[in-house]
């Protein structure tokens, strides 16, 4: 489906392999793994946290991007290049989810971060595009469009993992 808002394929990418299934299927995972409801609200936490820094940024002076470190062109490199998560790493704190987090929660939050998004494309877009960062934690400076696509491809990587544990 294509559409205008700039993510507006991740509600069928990310919640289309849930549609149907009960709630006892987003809230059941793998020992030691996130549930579906984890993913689907860890994915929510970072829409959220990186549309509400762009958005507090909108009046700043422009900004220029600060030089990469070599692990942030690396993670740039895995992420953007090859489109793959190294295994093992832990998420940042702030994208953590909760233990216990029940459909409603995290499907709720998971759409209010793309609505989010769409409000961020809209205010900043195409004005801002090259002079407003914010920083990813693993990539360094991000501007709109890199931190959108970002976005896209952590989904998939995520919606994989949703796929995987409801044996799709």
């Amino acid at each position: 489906m294509t559409s205008m808002r700039p993510l507006g394929e991740l509600p069928d990418l990310v919640l289309g392999p849930l549609r149907g299934r009960a709630d006892s299927e987003w809230e059941r995972g793998p020992a030691g793994k996130w549930t579906p409801a984890q993913i689907v609200e860890h994915l929510a936490l970072g829409l959220t946290l990186s549309a509400a820094t762009f958005q507090s940024r909108r009046n700043h002076a422009p900004m220029k991007r600060r030089p990469r470190t070599p692990a942030e062109q690396i993670a740039r490199l895995f992420i953007f290049g090859l489109r793959w998560f190294p295994p093992g790493r832990k998420s940042p704190e702030r994208t953590t989810p909760p233990p216990q987090i029940n459909r409603a929660t995290a499907e709720a939050h998971f759409l209010a971060g793309i609505e989010a998004w769409d409000q961020v494309d809209r205010a900043l877009l195409p004005e801002r595009r090259n002079n407003l960062f914010v920083k990813h934690p693993r990539m360094g400076d991000l501007t709109v469009e890199e931190w959108m696509r970002f976005h896209m491809i952590h989904a998939r990587h995520h919606a994989r993992q949703i796929r995987e544990r409801i044996g799709l």
